[in-house]
């Protein structure tokens, strides 16, 4: 059997202990505590949940955009996201949430479109599209947390500012890199299955079979590198002692606190300036 074998991209698996990009000193986004860059979208991604107008949504997605394409260095996967997941799932989800909305509960307007019996609203599609905007808007304002801040970071903010116990956080942390790392194994027995040729064929039987011939391998490894992991933290005394000393400090910084304060103002002057629900 002749063939190469293809080594997995290692830069394609999210890999949660990955440095932080490189940026200039404008991508400010990179420069902030993790925990600042949460604490201020936080209040607004709540009070989105309960705003029923499409001006509010629109107003904090603009905010977002705006943070993302100043604050965080703009990576073509970001970009596509920005530019083409964002607006075409609120076009899909809008459509599709005004299917799902029953005119005898709002005031339904001008139809829009008639398939025998049934008929489109104007007022269906507002509500629709509301709702879309609504969940854009609030999956937007956890982008600028997300593409600027990494997985050890996030951890070392929470247990040095919020007091989270070290032995819960870097725990997790050392499960969550698991991930890759079985993403990485399960490629390579894949591939170790194919150049020996077991489980081929087509069908759905033949995926069942080969699916089941991974679990075990990948169990076994999955074993292999725990203890390994477990052996490692018992050399380095992880537990030993209430506390730990942190080799990276990630601080609270007065321009943390500024971002916050900001945040939370241009948030509450947005929705005392658009006032979505409708008491005034």
């Amino acid at each position: 059997m002749t063939g190469t074998i293809a080594t997995p991209p290692a830069a394609a698996s999210f890999d949660p202990y990955a440095d932080a990009p490189t940026a200039s000193a404008v991508r400010f986004q990179y420069r902030l505590n993790p925990l600042a860059k949460i604490a201020g979208p936080a209040p607004a991604m709540v009070l989105l949940v309960f705003v029923r107008d499409a001006a509010t949504p629109l107003a904090f997605l603009a905010l977002a955009y705006a943070l993302l394409l100043v604050g965080a260095r703009l990576t073509p996967r970001l970009a596509l996201m920005l530019f083409v997941g964002i607006p075409a799932a609120v076009v899909v989800l809008g459509f599709g949430f005004s299917l799902w909305t029953d005119p005898s509960r709002i005031e339904a307007g001008s139809p829009v479109l008639s398939v025998g019996s049934w008929t489109l609203y104007s007022g269906m599609l507002q509500i629709g599209y509301a709702t879309a905007l609504r969940l854009a808007a609030i999956i937007a304002l956890s982008l600028p947390a997300g593409v600027s801040t990494t997985g050890p970071d996030l951890v070392r903010s929470m247990v040095q500012q919020l007091r989270v116990p070290y032995r819960i956080g870097y725990t997790a942390l050392a499960a969550f890199r698991f991930v890759p790392r079985f993403g990485h194994e399960l490629e390579i027995i894949r591939q170790a299955h194919r150049v020996r040729g077991a489980h081929g064929g087509r069908g759905p039987f033949a995926a069942l079979a080969r699916w089941g011939g991974y679990v075990v391998p990948l169990l076994a490894g999955a074993i292999r590198h725990a203890e390994r992991v477990a052996l490692a933290m018992d050399s380095r005394a992880f537990g030993a002692y209430p506390d730990r000393t942190e080799r990276h400090l990630v601080p609270w910084r007065a321009r943390d606190t500024v971002f916050v304060v900001l945040f939370w103002a241009v948030s509450a002057a947005l929705f005392w300036a658009l006032f979505p629900w409708g008491l005034a």
